[in-house]
């Protein structure tokens, strides 16, 4: 290049479940951060935006790559108070874990997470990709159609809790879509973790306040909980797929259900359709995933479980010839409503950083609980733990539990090819292979995350693994296919935010192509950064 031929365009690509999100990203990417920034201002952003499916009281799983192409994961999933009893959880709830209520409250990691993040690949200061969240809670912003569908859908527990009622119903009835939402109190949170950092949330003011909350409504978490979290950065779970590598998180998280699940696929019969008359032996391959995750999934500081061994060879040609044949391990069930909320942002710059966050409370508005000096939506991630002393899974002091979040990136060669990320709860594994089976055929972004879309076993904890969550455009062969092994279809509109929501970022020759799920109120920018 001469001194007089133009400099190259350079551009980062933002997508995420919520338009004013991924104007907060977009935002901070035009104004010189990095990809990284670029998320960070997302997540922050739909913290307040989308407080039904994620917050600072949630927990969040990452991915972030350099311009070296390193690839980092970061697992930022908060553990079990250190005075936590199972024996006491066991004997106040009937013998089982509870799905929502203080008890399944863990140390939110979200905060924490970001905060990783930024430390890895982020460029402006740390205040400034919180500017936008800060203003969103404090000025208010609208409720969106998905917010407002949970406000009616969770409408007798957000009513029940005093912190929710006051945010959500502060006139007495939820807000409804188009509603202005003021969260004075969380906007004096994420002002303070501006100002702050993650040291105010775990250990400054914030924390303390939080704290004090937290011991009102009953919680065992400690001051030394809090202080002492600290999100972990390893290496990510790989797995080579074709002429691609596949790129996502290692246990606690659910990662390697979906290698396992795509490379069982390699070992089935040639004539074995699973996106046809073959679709059973697909459905029979999760639910044998499902099982696996059951039985297997945990925190590994206390549980050895071998994952290389599942992903070996000859276990993943096992699965497959069982698939062809297999059917529902459970009888039929009376259907549950799917629970599962979680936020997906992606984003990718022409400098070659690359985010993938996942953000979540885990159902809808997490433990049902608001912690009103705070403003913060309390997640409830312990719902996943047994109380089963012979499970991998058992709740322990200082334990996380088994996690649903899942980032996923996939490479060609050195090269970064896609960033994808998705809401779904355990459904996760099975959207993101949907959405990269599409991707490896030649689907773009939008094409892939809008196909029609089903799932096994539904979203949230406790649902029945015989059941199948299917919007009713996936096609009739399929349906049928799926129904003769014996499952139990529950069938929904088309884009039904009910079967999760997908975030993609392609990266192209000379640019970036992304799309955000129709599921969603999202969407997908590619904007022009600064030269540097």
């Amino acid at each position: 290049m001469t001194s007089a031929d133009p400099a190259p365009a350079r551009h980062c690509a933002v997508a995420t479940p919520h338009a004013q999100a991924t104007t907060a990203g977009s935002d901070v990417a035009a104004r010189g951060g990095t990809a990284v920034d670029a998320a960070l201002a997302a997540a922050a952003a739909l913290t307040v935006l989308y407080p039904h499916q994620t917050g600072v009281g949630g927990d969040l799983i990452g991915l972030v790559r350099t311009p070296d192409g390193q690839i980092s994961c970061i697992n930022a999933s908060g553990p079990a108070a250190a005075a936590t009893s199972v024996e006491d959880v066991a004997r106040r709830h009937g013998g089982a874990m509870p799905t929502v209520g203080i008890d399944t409250v863990t140390v939110p990691g979200v905060v924490g997470g970001l905060a990783a993040a930024h430390a890895l690949g982020g460029r402006l200061p740390w205040a400034e990709v919180w500017a936008a969240a800060v203003d969103l809670a404090d000025s208010g912003a609208e409720v969106s159609a998905s917010l407002g569908r949970a406000l009616v859908t969770y409408r007798d527990e957000v009513l029940a809790d005093p912190g929710l009622r006051g945010v959500f119903a502060p006139e007495g009835e939820p807000l409804t879509p188009g509603a202005l939402l003021r969260q004075p109190a969380l906007a004096r949170t994420l002002a303070q973790v501006a100002a702050g950092g993650a040291a105010a949330f775990y250990a400054g003011p914030v924390a303390a306040e939080l704290l004090a909350g937290l011991t009102r409504l009953g919680s065992r978490l400690s001051a030394a909980d809090l202080g002492d979290f600290a999100p972990e950065t390893v290496p990510p779970l790989h797995r080579d797929h074709g002429d691609h590598t596949i790129w996502t998180s290692p246990l606690n998280t659910q990662g390697y259900q979906l290698l396992q699940v795509l490379g069982a696929l390699a070992h089935l019969p040639e004539d074995v359709d699973v996106d046809g008359a073959g679709a059973g032996a697909l459905a029979a391959l999760w639910s044998r995933a499902n099982r696996d995750r059951a039985r297997l999934l945990a925190d590994p500081r206390y549980a050895d479980v071998d994952v290389d061994e599942l992903l070996a060879g000859d276990a993943l040609a096992g699965a497959a010839k069982e698939a062809v044949t297999a059917g529902a391990t459970d009888g039929p069930t009376d259907f549950v409503q799917p629970r599962g909320d979680t936020v997906a942002v992606v984003a990718t710059d022409s400098d070659g950083y690359a985010a993938c966050l996942i953000l979540s409370v885990f159902h809808p508005f997490g433990s049902g609980l608001l912690e009103p000096t705070t403003g913060v939506v309390l997640h409830n991630r312990g719902a996943y733990f047994s109380l089963d002393p012979t499970s991998a899974n058992c709740l322990a002091p200082g334990k996380r539990p088994g996690h649903t979040l899942m980032p996923v990136m996939v490479t060609r060669g050195d090269q970064l090819a896609w960033v994808v990320g998705t809401m779904g709860g355990k459904a996760q594994p099975q959207i993101q292979a949907q959405v990269l089976r599409a991707l490896f055929a030649g689907a773009s972004p939008a094409q892939a995350v809008g196909t029609p879309r089903w799932v096994v076993g539904g979203l949230g904890a406790g649902e029945p693994e015989d059941l199948v969550l299917v919007e009713s455009d996936v096609p009739g062969v399929v349906q049928g296919a799926i129904a003769e092994r014996g499952y139990t279809l529950q069938e929904y509109a088309p884009h039904s935010e009910m079967l999760g929501h997908a975030q993609v970022v392609r990266v192209d020759v000379d640019g970036f192509t992304a799309a955000s799920d129709p599921r969603s109120d999202g969407q997908a920018m590619v904007v022009p950064v600064p030269a540097r």
